[in-house]
């Protein structure tokens, strides 16, 4: 009988832990609150579900010299990053373009008011793009994601009209749960898990049903999102798409140096495709 009640409670706690715990937004998301100087990038709040959504705003030097915005990029960021630490910088490394750059803070992330779910990032960016849309006028919006804000773009973009994506080491991440951490577990922490990622960021899921044009950044050293991972992404994208091989960059290095040069040329294409 002792043993019979000691294997229950260890049922019960697996249960607990696994299903009741939001383990997977524990063992995904990181948001910090703290303070981040967010150089010339403007905040932005709209309403979510009962609280706000924190958005930054910037444009580039083309956008302020010519007096308007010919292009919209809306932004989202990786799993422990927040958007005003970027944004700002971004908007100047747009070429000669004139761009807005609209960055996201994922709920519980920065002031977008929490909890931090995995649940709700869909939905958030949803709201995003839509006040976007609204402000954009008809002026094209490009989605642009790293890591797990490439699984957000898709999610949008399965979803909604854009004129293309730019996705940086996208993260299919029921298929790394599985593949990558699996075996050490026998799939019994890890099956579970990836059960409980939100159908809103399966990533290969997604690419199946998006038609818009894409670029693919890939990091040839990726340490987080190995590339057999990326390309399960990039073969299941259903639009037309160029990918960009980035050497000896690992996960979180920026594009840089020719990579920098090929996207500008990538973007020249995808903004063709929008007509």
């Amino acid at each position: 009988m002792r043993q019979t009640r000691i294997a229950l409670a260890f049922v019960a706690a697996y249960f607990i832990l696994i299903f009741l715990a939001h383990l997977p937004d524990h063992l995904i998301l990181f948001p910090t609150r703290a303070p981040i100087d967010a150089g010339g990038a403007v905040r932005k709040t709209i309403p979510f579900q009962n609280g706000e959504l924190e958005l930054w705003t910037a444009i580039s030097h083309r956008a302020q010299q010519n007096g308007r915005v010919d292009m919209y990029v809306l932004r989202f960021y990786g799993n422990a990053d927040r958007a005003e630490r970027w944004v700002a910088a971004e908007a100047d490394e747009w070429n000669d373009r004139a761009v807005e750059i609209w960055g996201m803070n994922y709920p519980g992330f920065g002031g977008s008011t929490g909890p931090t779910r995995l649940s709700r990032i869909g939905p958030a960016a949803l709201t995003a793009f839509d006040e976007l849309r609204r402000h954009a006028n008809g002026q094209p919006i490009v989605l642009y994601g790293a890591s797990l804000g490439a699984s957000t773009a898709l999610h949008i973009a399965a979803h909604r009209p854009v004129a293309g994506l730019i996705l940086h080491n996208p993260p299919p991440l029921r298929q790394m749960i599985l593949r990558q951490f699996g075996w050490w577990n026998l799939w019994l922490l890890a099956g579970p898990i990836a059960l409980q990622i939100p159908r809103d960021l399966d990533s290969v899921a997604n690419a199946k049903a998006i038609h818009a044009p894409a670029i693919f950044l890939l990091a040839e050293k990726d340490e987080v999102v190995a590339p057999r991972f990326h390309r399960l992404v990039v073969e299941a994208y259903a639009g037309e798409k160029r990918v960009i091989s980035l050497p000896g960059a690992y996960h979180n290095d920026p594009v840089e140096g020719a990579a920098l040069a090929d996207l500008n040329r990538a973007l020249d294409w995808l903004l063709s495709k929008k007509g």
